[in-house]
């Protein structure tokens, strides 16, 4: 043990001893031999995400962003999905938390509810520019006489879709705003449009970019769509 003790001794003080070059690796351009049949780490998937675009505030009118990859896209949702499966939720569950509804009154018909929203947008100033009348779309092409009614009704503020899109061009594709009339299993009738709800925003950060002038005629929008929404299914005249 002595012996020992004293190689080990002698070993340390004879490596201070050497001058700093000595100190420099035998074979600096080749990878240690103990982990050779090691694999390399994986990227991680976060660096493959597009980088913010900055401040909301210096950003071009009209001005389309650069294209996400398709790896990209995928990425994000990688990232954001097993956080959803990991609660238990399905696609439907999904998509219903994206889904703001109202179940019409007991007595308020399908057309009730259609002739209520249409003159409520009147008085709100939001105009009906289209109707997708897909129940007989599917009569007329599948020959389906089973499936309950539905339709769907794009209504939009001029001013305010034009101000949205301006700051964020590709907004467009939830434009013009969607409110669609549909029968469940049961025949009850529903109102439904995506939610644009924003106050979840006011626990970020920053609330992503969002200025107060686009939150204010998002909100704005919102409220008169919700507003037609709740009239066509209290089937107020």
């Amino acid at each position: 043990m002595s012996k020992l003790l004293s190689t080990l001794a002698l070993a340390l003080a004879s490596s201070l001893a050497l001058p700093v070059v000595a100190q420099t690796p035998a074979y600096p351009n080749t990878t240690n031999p103990y982990l050779k049949n090691v694999p390399a780490p994986a990227p991680n998937p976060m660096t493959l995400l597009p980088k913010g675009t900055g401040a909301m505030k210096d950003a071009i009118p009209w001005a389309m962003s650069a294209t996400p990859t398709a790896e990209q896209k995928k990425q994000l949702m990688k990232a954001m999905i097993p956080m959803m499966a990991n609660m238990g939720l399905n696609i439907r569950d999904v998509m219903n938390y994206m889904t703001t509804k109202y179940q019409a009154k007991a007595g308020v018909s399908f057309d009730d509810v259609v002739e209520s929203m249409k003159l409520r947008a009147n008085q709100l100033n939001l105009k009906l520019v289209g109707h997708s009348p897909m129940i007989k779309d599917m009569q007329a092409v599948l020959g389906d006489t089973t499936s309950p009614r539905m339709e769907v009704f794009h209504f939009c503020d001029i001013a305010a879709g034009r101000e949205i899109m301006k700051l964020v061009p590709e907004a467009i594709v939830y434009l013009p705003c969607r409110i669609a009339v549909m029968e469940d299993n049961n025949k009850n009738v529903w109102v439904l449009t995506l939610d644009w709800d924003m106050a979840w925003l006011d626990s970020i950060n920053g609330s992503m970019g969002i200025t107060p002038e686009l939150a204010k005629m998002a909100l704005d929008i919102r409220d008169k769509m919700d507003n037609v929404m709740r009239a066509g299914a209290n089937g107020d005249l």
